[in-house]
């Protein structure tokens, strides 16, 4: 029995704000009387087309980080891929609490992806990749805590609950 849930950061918009950005300083830079001539468009080869495509391709290449989060009977585990290459794994017995609760990314933690809680409240981190408002909170028994967003967070409740009841897992609250 386990709970698998791969996510990642949805954020289409920031390709029109980007669009949008650069689309006026492109004109400017082609069609302003004095601005850059063509022939000199040539000359510096690719730099131009290389300087408009980069922000698009950092764009996609945060789309493409994800999110895995497994939890079973052994404890909780998750890899954000490409800043973890090897899975972290939690086990129930190091977990103080394991819960559902309600989060307000901006507020807490200033806005969404890896990031610890402000206030200076560093052993407090958490992934937010989606723009829902509840996540799995763990609390360790060394004080530290971790928050993961989830998109199917109805089905990650009715496991947690089903998993403490089979197996009588304290941590779960």
């Amino acid at each position: 029995m386990e709970f698998e849930e791969k996510h990642g950061l949805k954020i289409w918009w920031l390709y029109l704000i980007t669009a949008a950005t650069l689309l006026p300083t492109l004109l400017i830079l082609i069609y302003y009387k004095d601005g850059v001539a063509l022939q000199e468009f040539k000359k510096m080869y690719f730099a131009p087309l290389f300087a408009i495509l980069l922000p698009f391709l950092i764009i996609f290449l945060i789309q493409q980080n994800k999110l895995t989060l497994k939890i079973n009977a052994e404890g909780v585990s998750f890899r954000y891929f490409p800043f973890h290459f090897k899975p972290s794994h939690f086990r129930w017995m190091n977990i103080e609490k394991a819960y559902i609760r309600k989060y307000d990314a901006l507020a807490e933690y200033g806005g969404y992806g890896i990031k610890t809680r402000l206030w200076f409240k560093f052993k407090d981190k958490a992934y937010l990749l989606n723009d829902k408002n509840r996540g799995l909170q763990l609390e360790f028994k060394n004080g530290k805590k971790l928050l993961f967003s989830s998109n199917r967070i109805d089905e990650m409740e009715m496991f947690l609950i089903n998993l403490k009841t089979r197996y009588n897992i304290q941590a779960i609250q």
